[in-house]
């Protein structure tokens, strides 16, 4: 018989019912109802053109045949335990990859990332930095976040983590003496820092005001490092969550993105 042909749903019934030798307990460990394991045996006897087991008056008996064959299936039943077990450990491993901008990690996902790690001890993560798009294919990466219109890579599935606005913060009382500038702000700088979390920490510090995205300023106007002058201004864009279509089926993935999201 075909591998593609393996009945494995009736096999597996047939293993219960032999070793019960009764349908009844085995509907109750299959969770099913005893006619449904009657049916199931019926339609695997017809398939193979063998008879499993002799009907008695009050109880089963397994044919010469049926019996020596239980060491085999029993054996390969293990054998897919085992593959389903390697599979799930490769795949279902405690570490969880994350590339991110340096920027976005320092001020918005570490801090999400430690009540995550909170709520699961288990876990290790490990954090890459990454200004755009990072390469699946090279980086050993369960998942990413950029800033961006909606992603358009080919293979690559993203949903929006939260959508951004600019805002210009400054020190509570300070007069904005310097234009503190960064990789994603166009104004003509008076200090040049290398992203946007050090512009917000270079503001905190007094040296001057900062065009930031607002996410990334929340937790320091929270804390009363920062204020806001002025208003809110559109980007157009988002952070995303994004990973290759299949990895989004990975139960770490999803319980990550699931946290992240809500």
């Amino acid at each position: 018989m075909k591998r593609t042909h393996l009945p494995l749903n009736a096999l597996r019934v047939f293993d219960a019912a032999a070793r019960h030798l009764s349908f009844t307990k085995a509907a109750d460990e299959l969770a099913v109802t005893p006619a449904a394991v009657g049916q199931q045996i019926r339609a695997l006897e017809d398939t193979l053109g063998v008879v499993l087991f002799k009907r008695m008056t009050r109880n089963l008996e397994l044919t010469a045949e049926a019996e020596r064959s239980l060491p085999a299936l029993r054996a390969g039943f293990l054998q897919f335990e085992e593959s389903v077990r390697i599979l799930q450990d490769g795949q279902g491993s405690k570490v969880l990859t994350i590339a991110a901008p340096r920027d976005f990690t320092a001020k918005w996902l570490n801090a999400r990332l430690a009540a995550y790690a909170a709520r699961h001890p288990e876990l290790r993560f490990v954090l890459a930095a990454s200004d755009g798009m990072p390469d699946f294919t090279q980086a050993n990466l369960d998942l990413a976040i950029v800033f961006s219109g909606e992603p358009d890579a080919e293979g690559i599935h993203g949903k929006p983590l939260v959508a951004e606005s600019l805002v210009v913060v400054t020190a509570p009382g300070a007069e904005a003496a310097l234009r503190i500038a960064h990789p994603g702000d166009p104004r003509a700088p008076g200090l040049t820092v290398a992203d946007a979390g050090l512009a917000i920490d270079a503001a905190a510090a007094g040296l001057g005001s900062a065009l930031v995205p607002a996410t990334l300023a929340a937790a320091d106007i929270a804390a009363g490092r920062v204020v806001v002058t002025g208003e809110a201004q559109p980007t157009g864009a988002a952070y995303w969550l994004i990973a290759p279509t299949p990895q989004w089926r990975q139960a770490k993935v999803r319980a990550m993105v699931e946290f992240l999201l809500g």
